[in-house]
C-alpha cells in the first residue's frame, strides 16, 4: 500500500490493469456466453473449454471468426499478430451486422499506422473504438489489445447456440467451479503466483505454482534445482510435470502436511479430492505462518490459540459473544465475527445493520456484512459468507486467523 502511495508506476499501472481485466472478463463464460460451445475444437468436450483462460477463449473466437470469414490468416497472440490490422479487419466486418457499414476497404491501406487508424473507424460504427490508438494496434501492446478484444466480444460476440448445444450445456454443472475451489484459485492469484491460476487442476499439474506456494509459506524450502520449469520437452515432458508433482508432494510431507495415499500422480492427473486436501493444508499453513511471524511464538500456532485470541479479545472489548470452535453453531448468525471485528476496530460495526440470524434471510444478511467490514478493516478473508452461514471449519479458521492476523498488527 506504500508503494502505491508513492505511485510508483509499475505498479499503480499493473492494479488499474487488474481492476480493468476483471472487468472486461466477468462475462467471458459459458453462463454468460453459451454460444462459447462453438469453440470447442474437434475432440474436446466441455471441460477442455472450462480450462481455457480468458485470454485463450478471446484468441479461439478470433480464429473461429476469422475462418467463418473465409480468410487463411490464423493469430497466436493479440500482440503482434494483429499488428498490421489485418485480423482485426476481418473481424470486425464479420461480426457486425449489415447496417453498420462496416467494410474490408482499409486492408487497400498501404501504411500500417493509416491503416489501424480506418480500422479503428470501423470499430467505431460498432461503437467499440476503445483502449487502443492506431500507434498502439501498430506497436502490439498485448495488455490494451486485449482489452479491446475482450470489448468487441463483449458487445458482438457473434456466436449463435447451435441445437446439440443444449445437450452439451445441460452437462455444464458437473464441471462448474465450487465455492471452495474458488476460494483456493482466488488466494493463489492474490499472492501472485506466476502462472496465473484460471483452472484450479489443470493449472496444478505440472506442480510450479504449488512451488510457489511453498514459498510464499515458508520462503527457501523449494530447492529449484530438483524443479522441471518450461518449456517441457515434447517426449518426457508429462513425465516431468509428474517429477514436479512427486516433489511438491514431498515438501508438503516434510512439513508435516497429511498426505497419506497422494502421490505426484494424483496433482498431475488433476484428482479433485486429492489436490484439494494439498491446497487446503497449504492454505492453512500460510495462514498460521502469518500468525506465527506475527505473534513471535516459538512454534507453530495451534488451532486452540486462535480460539484464545479470539475469546480474549472480545471479553477484553467487553462483548457478550465467544467461540468454542471452529464448529461452533453460533457462527451461523456470524454475530461473533462482527463483534471481532468491532472488537479490533472499535466503532467499525454499525449494529443497526445486524440482524438476530434467525432466520436464513438475516444470517445471509449478516455474513455478507461481517465478510465486507473484515476486508475493509484490512483481513486478508478469502473466504464467502456463505461459508460462515453453514459454518464450514475449513472456511472459518481461516476468516477468524485472518482477523486475528490483523488484530496484531494493529497493536505492533
Amino acid at each position: 500500500s506504500v508503494d502505491l502511495q508513492e505511485g510508483k508506476p509499475h505498479l499503480v499501472l499493473g492494479l488499474l490493469w487488474q481492476i480493468i481485466r476483471i472487468g472486461l472478463f466477468a462475462q467471458i463464460d459459458l453462463q454468460h456466453n453459451p454460444g462459447l460451445v462453438q469453440l470447442l475444437q474437434e475432440g474436446e468436450v466441455l471441460e477442455d473449454l472450462l480450462k481455457l483462460s480468458p485470454e485463450e477463449i478471446l484468441l479461439r473466437w478470433v480464429n473461429y471468426h476469422l475462418e467463418k470469414a473465409g480468410s487463411p490468416r490464423r493469430i497466436q497472440n493479440l500482440g503482434t499478430d494483429i499488428k498490421d490490422s489485418e485480423a482485426y479487419m476481418c473481424l470486425l466486418n464479420q461480426i457486425a451486422s449489415p447496417d453498420r457499414g462496416v467494410d474490408l476497404g482499409p486492408l487497400n491501406e498501404k501504411d500500417p499506422e493509416r491503416r489501424a487508424e480506418l480500422m479503428l473507424q470501423n470499430a467505431d460504427k460498432l461503437a467499440c473504438r476503445v483502449f487502443v490508438t492506431p500507434q498502439v494496434v501498430v506497436d502490439g501492446n498485448s495488455r490494451l489489445n486485449t482489452a479491446f478484444v475482450a470489448n468487441l466480444f463483449n458487445t458482438w460476440p457473434a456466436l449463435d447456440v447451435p441445437e446439440e448445444a443444449a445437450e452439451i450445456l445441460d452437462t455444464l454443472g458437473e464441471f462448474e467451479e465450487t465455492r471452495e475451489e474458488k476460494t483456493f484459485r482466488n488466494w493463489m492469484n492474490s499472492l501472485g503466483v506466476d502462472p496465473y491460476v484460471n483452472h484450479l487442476f489443470s493449472d496444478l499439474s505440472d506442480g510450479l505454482v504449488l512451488f510457489n506456494m511453498y514459498d510464499a509459506v515458508k520462503p527457501g524450502v523449494v530447492d529449484w534445482d530438483c524443479v522441471h520449469e518450461p518449456p517441457f520437452k515434447q517426449m518426457g515432458g508429462r513425465y516431468q510435470k509428474i517429477e514436479n508433482c512427486n516433489y511438491a508432494v514431498e515438501l508438503g510431507q516434510t512439513m508435516k502436511f497429511s498426505l497419506v495415499g497422494i502421490g505426484g500422480q494424483d496433482i498431475s492427473n488433476g484428482n479433485k479430492t486429492l489436490t484439494l486436501a494439498l491446497v487446503w493444508q497449504l492454505m492453512r499453513a500460510y495462514t498460521l505462518a502469518l500468525l506465527h511471524n506475527l505473534k513471535g511464538s516459538e512454534g507453530p500456532i495451534k488451532d486452540r490459540e486462535i480460539v484464545d485470541w479470539v475469546n480474549a479479545t472480545l471479553q477484553e472489548a467487553g462483548k457478550q459473544t465467544s467461540l468454542s470452535s471452529f464448529q461452533d453453531p453460533g457462527i451461523s448468525t456470524s454475530h461473533v465475527v462482527l463483534d471481532l471485528i468491532d472488537a479490533i476496530k472499535p466503532g467499525s460495526i454499525n449494529y443497526t445493520n445486524v440482524h438476530g440470524g434467525t432466520n436464513p434471510d438475516e444470517r445471509s444478511s449478516n455474513a455478507k456484512y461481517a465478510i465486507s467490514m473484515a476486508r475493509k478493516i484490512g483481513a486478508r478473508v478469502y473466504a464467502f459468507p456463505e461459508d460462515l452461514v453453514e459454518v464450514k471449519p475449513k472456511m472459518v479458521l481461516t476468516v477468524f486467523a485472518c482477523l486475528m492476523a490483523t488484530g496484531l498488527k494493529n497493536k505492533v
